[in-house]
């Protein structure tokens, strides 16, 4: 045992080489590309700089971009909150499919939301097609509006779900029993309740709208993410896409700010003595109607919109397809997805690993930068990587590991969090007994704590190879040239108007995530 102790505070004492230099490096090349970007921004002189931040297109920005952040906040509220409260307390049945319903537009990515929004009107859209009738093309800000808000609500939908389940029914019955009615006990105990599910749920999906280009790109609304591409694409002089980019990181950093700053240092848990029960279900009575009634809007436009709009252009699709290169184009999604998760994986374990054993201002520092890569608007990351391989490393440019990278950067918070879930669950004193027992450090490791992290891993690469799986903004910039994914196959056919083309390669990315969802939620339910 005195052994076994002097071991264990060795061990603890100063992390292994094999685990700190990994985590360094992994926490440098979040930075790097940022240093580049902010080098590039100020190689021009102050006047230009000022000429080209201060013009007015830049104000006109910056006020779409916030105008359609705080638009999908209030209409992703108005969906999921109703959505969540009935899920959880109403005594509806089928409240098992109902969440299943409430979480699979996460499958229909913005872009392809707006594929479907745009196929409703025009002279070749399903309305004027099959019903004669020449509808308007919905586009510009509530075209974008309206795609985001049905992609992006199941995330606010899920963390009010899960923290009204969390919810102590006590508190409610206390307060009606002190004289409250239904509606004065929601907006005073149940809603203030809620504010950290609520800002949770708000900072991710701010930070997909701020950094979304697929869908305000196809719908032709001007926001900072649009411009910037535009400007990189267009322009000779890309100093001011290196503004642009540093203005929205600006925007984006100013939001995260502020979730920490509303949350504050409250306490919200209960602090009574025993175990909450489970709530009694309200019986909705003459509601009951227009409960069902919102529902089947909701998931109509969110899940059956894309569904019909999807499946009328497949019937058009079969005489266009070339089911080979659909094929080809999955196996190029797949092949930067998994190099990726796997890349990511590399890079979490050890700063999950420092942070958890060996706990120091430095672990902690690069545990925070892990989580860089998923604040940054994935253009401003993109832009940031491009300059840094036309900079330091030319012969990266445009190739696939470069792309691969990016993902890596973008996605690794997804693929840090199952990591140290497993990590914290592992106790050290198995790894502390191997040492004991004469294994070296790195042979402790590999032999007791990596195969129980196994689960952990294999949970974050899932999540990193499913989300890279649809990105498009990351991919637009930094694909090889001709390396087309399924994501840029329906943001291009879409652009153009292909919308019977394009529809094989949105229902292979609706398809392939649903059966992730649905298998995340079964496993939710075994749990």
């Amino acid at each position: 045992m005195p052994a076994l102790l002097r071991v264990a505070a060795k061990s603890r004492a100063t992390p292994p080489l094999f685990i700190l230099i990994p985590a360094i490096v992994a926490g440098a090349c979040m930075l790097l590309p940022l240093v580049y970007l902010v080098l590039r921004a100020l190689e021009a002189d102050l006047g230009v700089v000022q000429a080209l931040v201060w013009r007015p297109r830049t104000l006109d920005l910056l006020i779409n971009t916030l105008l359609l952040t705080f638009g999908v906040l209030i209409a992703t509220t108005l969906m999921a909150l109703p959505l969540a409260w009935l899920v959880v307390f109403s005594d509806l049945k089928y409240k098992r499919l109902l969440t299943l319903l409430g979480a699979l537009p996460l499958a229909i990515p913005g872009y392809v939301m707006a594929y479907a929004l745009l196929g409703i009107g025009g002279h070749y859209g399903i309305m004027s097609q099959v019903f004669n009738y020449p509808m308007p093309r919905l586009q510009g800000y509530w075209g974008a509006l309206i795609a985001l808000s049905l992609y992006t609500y199941p995330y606010l939908f899920l963390n009010l779900r899960a923290a009204l389940l969390g919810l102590d029914p006590s508190l409610q019955e206390s307060a009606r029993s002190l004289g409250y009615s239904s509606r004065q006990t929601f907006w005073h105990i149940t809603l203030p309740h809620l504010r950290p599910a609520l800002l949770a749920g708000w900072l991710v999906i701010s930070l997909y709208v701020l950094g979304d280009f697929g869908a305000v790109a196809l719908m032709r609304y001007e926001v900072f993410s649009y411009a910037i591409f535009t400007q990189y694409s267009g322009a000779f002089d890309r100093i001011y896409a290196a503004w642009l980019s540093l203005l929205l990181l600006g925007l984006t950093l100013s939001f995260i700010l502020a979730d920490s700053l509303l949350l504050g240092s409250k306490r919200w848990a209960r602090t009574g003595t025993g175990a909450a029960r489970t709530a009694v279900p309200v019986a909705l009575g003459f509601y009951r109607p227009l409960a069902w009634l919102f529902l089947l809007l909701l998931f109509g436009a969110s899940l059956g919109l894309p569904t019909l709009i999807i499946g009328y252009w497949l019937s058009l699709a079969p005489m266009l397809t070339d089911y080979s290169a659909l094929l080809a184009t999955f196996l190029r999604s797949a092949g930067a997805a998994g190099p990726a998760a796997l890349l990511a994986a590399a890079f979490a374990l050890p700063i999950a690993y420092l942070s958890v054993r060996y706990p120091s201002p430095l672990a902690r520092t690069l545990d925070r930068l892990a989580y860089v890569g998923y604040a940054i608007p994935p253009l401003t990351l993109a832009l940031a990587l491009v300059f840094f391989s036309l900079r330091s490393a030319p012969w990266l440019y445009q190739t696939l590991p470069l792309l691969i990278i990016a993902y890596a950067l973008s996605f690794l918070a997804l693929a840090l969090g199952p990591i140290r879930s497993s990590l914290l669950q592992a106790t050290p004193s198995l790894e502390e007994a191997a040492r004991s027992l004469g294994r070296s450090a790195f042979g402790a490791f590999s032999s007791v704590s990596l195969p129980l992290l196994r689960r952990g891993t294999l949970a974050g690469m899932t999540l990193v190879f499913v989300i890279a799986m649809k990105e498009l903004p990351i991919t637009f910039l930094l694909a090889p040239t001709g390396y087309t994914t399924l994501a840029v196959s329906v943001f291009s056919r879409t652009s153009e108007a292909m919308l019977a083309e394009a529809a094989p390669f949105a229902a292979a990315i609706v398809l392939f995530s649903s059966l992730f969802i649905g298998l995340v939620l079964t496993y939710e339910g075994k749990r």
